[in-house]
């Protein structure tokens, strides 16, 4: 390990390093203050404390001491509250939050991991079985390059036996977490029950998933390259083209959804399964021209003709409220009463009062509503009128909808009027404009 840091590292380089106190971390210690004694660098041991073991206190005492007789800055906190749901995925993100935040903090060029071999091992057997991207199934890189630091995870080629041997043979002082021996995490099963085996077979056999991992790397990279080029001309302004989308490879399609599903979730990728995925894919691909599904964090996936995009799911409730002189709707336009116009377009509906009962009400589409259209025999459904005139999927539910008091639909507002509009040579004494509202506050509770 030292060989390949000392070509890496350059004198004032600035190096911080995640350390638990345990057998992986305090081997990775050592071996950085070896390399401090060839090399000037800054090291700062960045330590979190979770509070959830007895022991936490005393193994953040641990390396906090250990840092004094070392002359290592020392950086710990700990963690005393946190979300509900899974705790693992939680505790992962607060570390790397304050990992980030030491970084930043000493503008540091590096930060350093003990992942070993092993670890590497039991990554990508979790992920073989549990399903992941394509990249995900390399588990994690011994190299990764971040904006403005790299993450280095030098022990990579070493297993948990040499580096007890290591800490043995140099006297290295560390605690021992005494969950690591309990199956109640999944990781640990895989440790003491699959990877014996796989040892058997191969001492080595770290050194074969490190190649594996090396391979999927270099091909994803390459990948990378056509995605990216793909994705620049499937994803325009957050939507998806679908008709450029079908035009690639099916692996492309795939890669260009992971890519444009972690730009909507970053950290929260997590959330997003593999039948999610599936799902989105299925409606893109469809030969339905609209469709909506439910996604993690509120979030709805909207095909709408020849697009595709994932918004937050409307706050708009359903309305149904008396029509009044002017009323606003929460899409923004207002139904407005006027003396008089001379418009005949969809935006102005004229109505004689003997002829419908009073009074007016506006509210959202209810299953199986009909209109009977002007000039149109029988009914048409309000469904195939969106259809027809191309109204997005997520506008459907919030357009608004004239009905009198026994629910006569008597206009769909910007869209078709119904038999009881008339024409300015009629009568009528009623008349509803359809326009843009000038106020903001647009939400109209019931």
């Amino acid at each position: 390990m030292q060989n390949d840091l000392t070509k890496r590292l350059r004198t004032n380089d600035t190096v911080v390093f995640a350390c638990s106190g345990g057998p992986d971390s305090m081997c990775l210690f050592h071996q950085l203050k070896e390399l401090q004694k060839k090399i000037k660098i800054t090291l700062i041991c960045a330590h979190v404390n979770h509070k959830k073991r007895p022991e936490s206190d005393e193994e953040f005492q641990f390396v906090k001491k250990y840092c004094e007789e070392q002359k290592v800055i020392f950086e710990g906190t700990e963690f005393n509250h946190y979300k509900k749901g899974n705790f693992e995925a939680t505790a992962h993100q607060m570390r790397r939050d304050f990992f980030e935040t030491i970084i930043k903090k000493y503008h540091a060029n590096y930060f350093m991991t003990a992942h070993h071999g092993d670890d590497l091992t039991e990554t990508i057997l979790m992920r073989l079985t549990r399903g992941s991207t394509f990249l995900g199934y390399a588990g994690f890189q011994a190299i990764e390059k971040r904006e403005n630091y790299t993450i280095l995870r030098p022990l990579i080629t070493m297993t948990k036996e040499s580096i007890i041997d290591y800490n043995k043979k140099h006297n290295i002082p560390f605690v021992n977490d005494p969950t690591n021996e309990e199956d109640d995490y999944l990781r640990n099963r895989y440790r003491h029950h699959l990877l014996p085996i796989l040892k058997k077979e191969n001492k080595n056999i770290h050194l074969k998933f490190l190649k594996y991992q090396e391979k999927i790397c270099q091909i994803n990279e390459f990948l990378v390259k056509i995605m990216t080029n793909a994705l620049t001309e499937c994803v325009v302004n957050d939507n998806v083209l679908i008709d450029e989308f079908k035009g690639k490879d099916p692996l492309i399609q795939q890669m260009v959804l992971e890519n444009y599903l972690y730009q909507i979730y970053q950290n929260d990728i997590v959330l997003i399964k593999e039948i999610h995925q599936k799902n989105i894919l299925n409606l893109i691909l469809s030969p339905k021209s609209t469709g909506l599904i439910s996604l993690p964090q509120k979030k709805v996936g909207i095909k709408s003709y020849q697009t595709f995009r994932i918004t937050t799911k409307s706050i708009c409730d359903n309305y149904h409220k008396l029509l009044k002189n002017k009323s606003q709707i929460p899409n923004g336009y207002c139904l407005k009463k006027v003396e008089n116009t001379n418009e005949k377009n969809n935006n102005v509906i004229r109505l004689n009062s003997e002829e419908i009962k009073l009074p007016l009400y506006v509210r959202t589409r209810k299953n199986g509503d009909k209109i009977a259209s002007k000039n149109v025999l029988g009914h048409q459904k309000i469904k195939d009128i969106f259809i027809n005139h191309k109204i997005p999927q997520e506008k459907r539910n919030s357009w608004p909808i004239v009905v009198d008091s026994n629910d006569n639909i008597l206009w769909i507002p910007g869209l078709k009027k119904s038999k009881f509009d008339k024409e300015i040579t009629e009568k009528y004494d009623i008349i509803y404009k359809y326009e843009i509202c000038k106020e903001k506050n647009y939400v109209t509770k019931k």
